[in-house]
């Protein structure tokens, strides 16, 4: 069996305390990728050291030069998306066609990143005093410690990592214990496009001992996670009182609202991608699907024979259109959500159990239930799995009302062919997106992405706005008027001689 190593201070090493995890196949256990490193909090302290050298040495580079090598890493990228791709789909699950989108979001974003080196814009501004120069510039922070989830193994790293690489910041990477073979393979892909060594560390293990000695770090100055908002939480907690800059991207509970006046046969394929879609892993999976009244029982039936037609099974399999859950632990979850739905008086409609068929595997029937009331735990709290809570609503003030009652606010998504009801949504629904006629899934790597409420802290991934949340603002004022001049003072100029 393979063991993989960390990468740090321009080496690959084993773990410190010669202890490894397995990393699995989650459409078939018995499959081990290879054993990872479990890492410790000292070898996070030699990650920090080195990094701080590389900062030291990557900063001087022009942001341009910064951006031509993740130009390099975009075209790597696309020369060997098929096998990073079969790679991610092996240790992740999702079938291929996800898989290859991931990849695809990684070269899209490298490109973006690089063409991004050219445009970290200051401003100029006039100055109240005469022979004076005012103007800002971006200047990189420091260490950028990168935690990522297990969910977008490539497409997620990358939107943390290029954007700190191109403001001229270290990093320090810790992949999700599920997936750290993409990670290795991107760690991997930066040294060949000629990334300096010490830029770039990659720490493997448990988020308990890994990820909280990053967020612990006092060198580490600026933090970017994603993942659960209870671990969030903790994160921020600690951010806070070490006066850390921090980007949190955490859960979301979205809403799909068909109205009657929709295209049934367009929001039915908005509904199957979006709730079924990566298995539901994903933060802006479509966990409710709010429908009026007039189409609730034709719609719901129409979903319903769609989706006891999908086929689970391993990703890299053709027809596959659902794979695995991540690992045990989330089909514990999930079916613990059925326990709870049922307890709830919800009608289950379909799935509701672990497929019977694929037992090698972590394997979970698309679960739909209907009847689902608002402000119950079904329809409230993220599950993270193919798991759909159907609401019924009478007319559009209810479908608002019902999709912003909730603690999270990333995606949303509205089918109609109302203009007025559409650019309603865009001003009412309390989230960071919103799509109409469109499912809530499918952002685009060169707009923001992020949510409000206990979904983020206001930041962005993603876009131009990322790239001021990885650097910081320096004001520069040239004086040559030859004598001192007293800004702030009540003594403004007025008018030329």
């Amino acid at each position: 069996m393979k063991k993989f190593e960390n990468f740090i201070a321009g080496e690959w090493k084993a773990p410190a305390s010669g202890e490894y995890f397995e990393n699995k196949n989650p459409a078939d256990r018995k499959d081990i990728i290879g054993k990872f490193p479990l890492s410790t909090r000292e070898e996070v302290n030699l990650a920090v050291g080195s990094a701080k050298r590389g900062f030291e040495l990557w900063k001087k580079w022009p942001a341009p030069a910064r951006g031509d090598v993740l130009r390099a890493v975009g075209d790597i990228m696309a020369k060997r998306k098929d096998e990073i791709a079969d790679a991610m789909t092996r240790e992740m699950g999702k079938p291929l066609t996800e898989t290859r989108g991931d990849v695809q979001e990684g070269i899209d974003t490298a490109y973006y990143a690089a063409s991004e080196g050219r445009r970290l814009f200051g401003k100029t501004v006039p100055s109240e005093l005469r022979n004076k120069w005012a103007m800002s510039y971006r200047r990189p922070i420091g260490i950028a410690g990168l935690i990522c989830p297990f969910n977008f193994p490539m497409a997620i790293p990358t939107w943390k990592m290029f954007p700190a690489l191109v403001c001229g910041n270290a990093v320090i990477f810790k992949p999700a214990e599920d997936v750290p073979h993409t990670g290795a393979l991107l760690v991997e892909i930066l040294l060949e496009a000629g990334l300096p060594a010490e830029v770039i560390q990659l720490l493997h293990g448990n988020g308990e001992t890994v990820g909280a000695a990053i967020v612990e770090h006092r060198e580490i100055p600026l933090i970017s996670f994603t993942g659960s908002t209870e671990t969030g939480r903790i994160v921020g907690e600690t951010c806070g009182r070490m006066h850390k800059r921090l980007s949190l991207e955490m859960g979301g509970k979205n809403a799909q609202i068909v109205m009657n006046d929709a295209d049934l046969d367009l929001a039915l394929e908005g509904a199957l991608w979006g709730a079924f879609g990566t298995t539901g892993q994903r933060c802006t999976a479509t966990s409710r699907l709010v429908l009026e009244s007039g189409i609730h029982d034709r719609f719901l039936s129409m979903l319903s024979d769609r989706v006891t037609g999908l086929k689970l099974g391993d990703g890299r399999k053709e027809g596959t259109d659902i794979g695995p859950l991540i690992n045990e632990a989330s089909l514990q979850k999930v079916a613990s959500y059925i326990d709870i739905g049922r307890g709830e008086k919800a009608e289950l409609v379909c799935g509701g159990t672990r497929s019977a068929k694929l037992t090698e595997g972590n394997f979970f029937e698309p679960t739909i239930f209907a009847n689902v009331k608002a402000g119950s735990r079904l329809e409230q709290e993220e599950i993270f799995g193919p798991v759909l809570s159907v609401i019924r609503v009478n007319g559009v003030d209810e479908a608002f009302a019902v999709n912003n009652d909730v603690k999270y606010g990333l995606s949303s998504s509205v089918y109609t062919t109302n203009v007025n009801t559409a650019f309603r949504a865009f001003s009412e629904l309390d989230n960071g997106i919103t799509y109409v006629n469109a499912p809530t899934i499918g952002a685009e790597a060169h707009l923001p992405f992020g949510g409000v409420k206990q979904t983020g802290n206001g930041h962005r991934e993603g876009g131009w706005e990322v790239y001021e949340f990885y650097s910081e603002t320096k004001v520069g004022y040239a004086d040559f008027s030859g004598t001192l001049q007293r800004a702030q003072i009540d003594n403004y100029p007025g008018t030329p001689d």
